[in-house]
């Protein structure tokens, strides 16, 4: 049998190879992350598994097509962790509710940390679709079929099996990228450009009759100097790194940038049936960075820093890297100790060999909408100046939850396990109540 990690980890390798196909810039991206890995000086965590770290992002139009890609990602021992409403973006609305499908446990993360960002259209939102295209929109999205049965029915055995035989897990493997490959098929030229009307968003995901990977974002351990080599070598990058900033403390939560989406050959088939050569701009050259996962206080810290932020450089007229950087010694200690102490930051707790307690960090393994949103907006050409329209139809975590049949995994509660895991192991080996452990750190 091939067990699910092995899966994943062939998935995530087969997708990389068509995307860096598909979009040859990705290629540039993945080999400058190589190098300025191979630079970076400090403690680092694993090599291995940051070089082959990924997380992909997908877009799908109803809830049928989120559930059945909630079965694909089982069969690769993916669950969805998280709930992501971008319809309230600033300045630019994004008409998507998203979750992120990806191991859970510690073993399986470090064995493959492959996640997909994966945002289902909100079609039944007024704000973003009118009564006149909201059925059109409906009917054309029930009219295609993203996955074929086969594909499905390989994911429901590798999920109850744990894996496959090796004949079938290769054919998995090649159905599930296939699937999210590029489509050749000529776009409904018209269709599609009313859909960009409303959202550049709504267009890729409502205007075409396939999926694809969006985008497939490798990890770096120093992201302002890789940002630095892309500008370099002429790539045209988004104006800031998205997230919190560069200062000498410790790295939390997730810093994300990319080089702008570049213009892809596509082929459009307009009202009177003639076939012309045109092209989009919805794909895009993502990388992160990441850092500490945050406690509930620390996220409460963490969101009186950006506003602090933002009020700094609306002030000031500087960047929003600037700013951050300024006001985060005033929310943030200097050490991951005084993290831990103050309870700011999830960390594993590990009894030595001489009655003492070793702390460790545990890796923020997820997204920020804020953040999300950015990149997003970024790479499309959407006025910048559009006001955000309040979302009016309830897509939340729970409606979320019955649209994929899995319950969405509250990422808070995966780390504080972990941590509360560590706990117990430490204090067993040394005889003390959990509680005690990490409280003198």
């Amino acid at each position: 049998m091939v067990a699910r990690h092995a899966l994943r980890a062939r998935f995530a390798e087969r997708l990389s190879a068509h995307y860096s196909v598909e979009v040859p810039a990705y290629t540039t991206l993945v080999d400058v992350t190589e190098q300025v890995n191979q630079d970076y000086c400090g403690t680092a965590p694993s090599r291995e598994r940051v070089g082959a770290e990924r997380h992909g992002a997908i877009r799908v139009g109803t809830p049928e097509e989120l559930a059945q890609v909630c079965r694909i990602f089982a069969g690769f021992g993916m669950f969805p962790v998280g709930f992501y409403d971008l319809r309230d973006a600033k300045p630019t609305p994004v008409p998507v509710v998203s979750t992120a499908f990806r191991p859970t446990s510690p073993a399986e993360l470090e064995r493959n940390p492959f996640r997909v960002f994966t945002s289902m259209l909100a079609v039944r939102d007024p704000a973003f679709f009118n009564d006149d295209l909201r059925p059109r929109l409906e009917a054309f999205l029930a009219r295609r079929q993203l996955f074929p049965p086969r594909l499905l029915e390989l994911a429901d055995r590798a999920a109850q099996d744990d894996g496959l035989p090796p004949e079938a897990a290769e054919e998995f493997v090649l159905l599930a990228a296939k699937a999210f490959a590029l489509s050749p098929e000529p776009i409904d030229g018209p269709w599609y450009r009313e859909l960009e009307a409303v959202s550049a968003v709504a267009a890729d995901i409502g205007g075409v009759t396939s999926t694809h990977i969006n985008h497939l974002t490798p990890r770096v351990l120093d992201i302002d100097e890789l940002y630095r080599r892309l500008a370099a070598l002429g790539l045209k990058m988004i104006d800031e790194i998205q997230g919190p900033p560069r200062w000498p403390g410790p790295d939390v939560l997730l810093r994300q940038t990319s080089f702008r989406a570049l213009d892809e050959p596509r082929s459009f088939r307009e009202a009177d049936g003639t076939i012309r050569p045109g092209s989009l701009r919805v794909r895009f050259g993502e990388v992160e960075a990441r850092g500490v996962a945050l406690t509930k206080a620390g996220r409460e810290r963490y969101d009186q820093a950006l506003a602090a932020a933002d009020a700094l450089r609306a002030a000031e007229g500087i960047t929003g890297q600037q700013a951050a950087a300024r006001v985060w010694p005033d929310f943030f200690p200097m050490t991951e100790a005084a993290l831990a102490e103050q309870g700011l930051g999830f960390f594993t707790y590990t009894a030595d060999n001489k009655g003492g307690v070793r702390a460790a960090p545990i890796l923020y393994e997820d997204f920020l909408p804020r953040s999300a949103a950015g990149i997003f907006q970024s790479n499309v050409d959407e006025e910048a100046d559009t006001p955000p329209r309040p979302p009016q139809a309830d897509y939340d975590q729970d409606w979320l939850s019955g649209a994929l049949g899995h319950e969405i995994l509250d990422p808070d509660a995966l780390y504080r396990a972990q941590e509360h895991a560590s706990r117990a192991d430490a204090a067993r080996k040394l005889g003390l109540a959990p509680d005690q452990i990490g409280r003198t750190l």
